[in-house]
C-alpha cells in the first residue's frame, strides 16, 4: 500500500521523544494511527543507535498470549536492556485486559519511553486522566488533509483538479485502494457502522442502534446547522420515534467522543463569552456524509465548511461559531493571542452572495483579521480589509 510521511504528527512525536510522558496516539478508526507509529519507529531506529525497540501489535496473533496485563508487563520487562534507550511501542493496546495497570507500572519504573495507540472507544480524552496516573501527552490524528492528499497524488499537478477529486474522495486513505465508487462507499460505511455498533456499544452498552443511526444521519444531514438535543428530539418525535433530550444529549456526546463528529460551540463576539446552546457538528471526514447519505442532497457549501472546520482543528485552533447580534460568523478561530474571523462559501462570483459573506465581517469592530474562504480559483486579494482566499490554495499552504 502506498504511504506518505505525515510530517505534522511525526514532528509532534519527535518533539516528545525522551520526555517522561506516556505518548498516546488517538483518533478515529482508519485515520492512520498504526502507520504513524510505524513511521516513528523507523525514525527512532535511524536516529538513536542505542535504541532498544520493544514492540507489540495486538492485532498480530503472535502477541495473543500477552492480552493480560501481567503477561504484557513481564514480556516488556524481560526485553529491557540496561545499557540501551528502551522504547515501548504498543499498537491496539485496548485488546489487553486491564492494559492501564501494565502501562502505569512500566511508566512508574522510569526506564521506558512509552508510546501506545488504541481504539477510540478506549482512549477517549475524557478517560485518559482516569486510566493513566502518570503524565501523558495525546497526539490526535485526523484523516488526510488536502495538503496530504496533494502529496499522495503528486503525479497530478493541477491543484484545481486535485481539489475536485478531494471533494469526492475525502481523506480516508484506505478508500484510495478502490477504483469503484461503491467499494469506496462500502469501506467508509463499514467504518461508520463499526464506530456506532461496536466502539460505542462496547464503551456505553448502547442497545438502541436504530436511534443512534437516526441521530448519526440527522447530524450528517445538518452539517453546518445549529443543533441541540431538543430540536433533534422534536424532529424524531414528529416521526413517531420515542426519545427525549437527555438521551439525545448522551448520544451526541458518545459520537463526539468517538472522534466521528467534532462539536463546535458558539461564541458571542460582542460579549466575548462562550454560549452553551445550539452547537454545530462537523464530520471527521466529509466523505462519510456522501457514503452514508448519497450524493442527491449534497450541499457543496456545507462540505467546504466541514473541510475548513477540520483544517482549523488540524492547525491547532480552538474553533467556534461566531454570534454578533442577529448575524452569524461561520468560524472564530483562536490560538494563544491569535484570533481570526472566517466566512466560508462555495461561490462568491455574484455580488449578492459576496455581500452576504462580507457584511457580517464588516460589522465586527475589533482589529482581528477577517477572511473569506471560497472557491475563487485565483490568487488572494483584499476587499475592505477582508482577505479573500481560494479554498484549495489555502488548504495547500504551508503552516506551523
Amino acid at each position: 500500500m502506498k504511504t506518505i510521511a505525515r510530517d505534522k504528527y511525526l514532528k509532534e512525536l519527535i518533539s516528545l521523544r525522551g520526555t517522561p510522558d506516556i505518548k498516546i496516539i488517538t483518533g478515529m478508526r482508519r485515520a492512520g494511527k498504526s502507520v504513524l507509529l510505524e513511521e516513528y519507529i523507523n525514525y527512532v531506529v535511524e536516529n538513536d543507535k542505542k535504541a532498544n525497540i520493544i514492540y507489540v501489535n495486538f492485532f498480530d496473533l503472535k502477541y495473543d498470549n500477552l492480552k493480560e496485563y501481567h503477561a504484557l508487563n513481564d514480556y516488556v520487562e524481560n526485553l529491557y536492556k540496561k545499557s540501551k534507550n528502551n522504547y515501548i511501542f504498543i499498537d491496539e493496546v485496548q485488546l489487553c485486559d486491564k492494559f492501564e495497570l501494565a502501562i502505569n507500572s512500566l511508566h512508574a519504573s522510569h526506564k521506558y519511553d512509552i508510546y501506545i495507540t488504541g481504539s477510540n472507544a478506549f482512549l477517549l480524552s475524557s478517560d485518559l486522566a482516569t486510566l493513566f496516573t502518570g503524565r501523558y501527552m495525546s497526539i490526535h490524528v485526523l484523516p488526510f488533509s488536502f495538503k496530504e492528499y496533494v502529496l499522495y497524488n503528486k503525479k497530478i499537478k493541477d491543484i484545481d483538479v486535485l481539489f475536485d477529486n478531494y471533494i469526492n474522495d475525502g481523506g480516508i486513505s484506505g478508500t484510495y485502494l478502490y477504483n469503484e465508487e461503491k467499494l469506496k462507499n462500502d469501506y467508509i460505511t463499514n467504518i461508520i457502522d463499526t464506530i456506532v455498533k461496536k466502539d460505542i456499544k462496547d464503551k456505553y452498552n448502547i442497545a438502541d442502534f436504530d436511534l443512534m443511526d437516526k441521530i448519526t444521519n440527522y447530524l450528517m444531514n445538518n452539517i453546518g446547522n445549529e443543533t441541540s438535543p431538543n430540536n433533534i428530539s422534536n424532529t424524531l418525535t414528529s416521526i413517531k420515534i420515542k426519545t427525549n433530550h437527555n438521551t439525545i444529549s448522551s448520544y451526541l456526546n458518545y459520537l463526539a467522543r468517538s472522534y466521528m463528529f467534532y462539536e463546535v460551540k458558539r461564541y458571542d463576539i460582542q460579549g466575548k463569552q462562550y454560549l452553551k446552546t445550539n452547537s454545530k457538528y462537523y464530520l471527521a471526514d466529509h466523505s462519510m456524509r456522501k457514503a452514508k447519505l448519497g450524493k442527491k442532497n449534497q450541499d457543496i457549501g456545507r462540505i467546504y465548511e466541514n473541510i475548513v472546520a477540520l483544517e482549523l482543528i488540524r492547525r491547532g485552533y480552538e474553533v467556534y461559531v461566531g454570534k454578533l447580534y442577529n448575524k452569524e460568523i461561520d468560524f472564530v478561530a483562536m490560538k494563544r493571542d491569535e484570533q481570526i474571523y472566517i466566512q466560508v462559501s462555495d461561490n462568491i462570483s455574484f455580488e449578492e452572495t459576496f455581500k452576504r459573506e462580507y457584511s457580517p465581517l464588516l460589522s465586527i469592530k475589533d482589529a482581528y483579521p477577517k477572511m473569506i474562504i471560497a472557491r475563487t480559483k485565483h490568487d488572494d486579494y483584499t476587499y475592505e480589509g477582508i482577505k479573500v482566499v481560494d479554498i484549495a490554495r489555502w488548504l495547500n499552504e504551508s503552516y506551523e
